[in-house]
């Protein structure tokens, strides 16, 4: 089986793949002081309620945007399942070139996304991810990384508009029965929903005319099927499309040899 790391700013997702499916998704909140025997613990014991033995473990893949989650998540992967994970990163075999001024710094959420998006959908197309950040990826027909745009997440910015203003209580996201909001909550969760919803439409907007060509609209992250309620420019919603790109990227490039130095990161890392 296959054990791949999705790490984010706000959660880590750990999943475990046997060549027909996912045979488990868990969540972690993110936690960057986390160490890798407290990473055991709690995943040891999710596998243990699948059904599932750590020994099924013969390879694993990390992609992150966190880089101090890195260390110790690859030294769970080789103290506690003895196998070399694959880190995503921009030097490894993506199949597809990264058409940035530097590919370096392109988070690997978005190249993983990319690379599962094309797979499964083909391009030319935009990938947008509701997430911490909120962002739009552009892939052309053949496969090629463009780049895109970054905008401050949905809730991230529910959080900034609390703590700026004395007077607004923190809310939660929902789509609002009516644009003009008759008292304070409902005029917030307006403009939050219907900001973003327009924010979609016209970056995507934008975007398609920049790039020249009809492009198919694919969304995910948690809050994708809330914003796709309010608006027709989203085609598809795809939950799993970080972890798809986890697995394609593994299948791609070959296992890493397990390190003999079980005691430091690589200087890489």
């Amino acid at each position: 089986m296959l054990l791949a790391f999705d790490a984010g700013n706000t959660n880590v997702v750990a999943a475990v793949h046997d060549g027909a499916g996912w045979r488990g998704i868990w969540r972690l909140a993110t936690d960057p002081q986390r160490t890798s025997d407290e990473y055991a613990v709690w995943l040891l014991s999710l596998l243990s309620l699948a059904g599932l033995k750590r020994e099924q473990v013969r390879g694993a893949v990390i992609g992150t945007v966190v880089p101090a989650a890195l260390y110790h998540l690859r030294r769970l992967c080789r103290d506690w399942f003895e196998v070399e994970p694959l880190i995503a990163r921009a030097s490894v075999d993506w199949g597809f070139p990264i058409r940035t001024d530097n590919p370096d710094e392109v988070g690997a959420d978005r190249l993983l996304n990319a690379l599962a998006a094309h797979a499964r959908y083909r391009g030319p197309l935009i990938v947008i991810d509701f997430g911490t950040a909120t962002t739009f990826d552009v892939v052309d027909e053949d496969g090629g990384y463009h780049g895109g745009v970054i905008a401050p997440g949905i809730n991230l910015s529910l959080e900034a508009l609390h703590r700026a203003a004395a007077r607004l209580p923190r809310i939660g996201i929902g789509r609002p029965q009516a644009v003009i909001g008759r008292s304070t909550v409902p005029a917030m969760q307006s403009g939050i929903f219907w900001g973003y919803v327009g924010m979609v439409e016209g970056l995507v907007a934008r975007i398609r005319a920049e790039h020249g060509a009809p492009l198919k609209v694919i969304a995910t992250g948690g809050l994708a099927p809330l914003l796709a309620e309010g608006t027709t420019v989203i085609q598809h919603i795809d939950p799993d499309i970080t972890l798809e790109g986890l697995r394609l990227l593994a299948q791609r490039n070959p296992a890493p040899t397990l390190s003999r130095d079980r005691t430091r990161p690589a200087e890489s890392d």
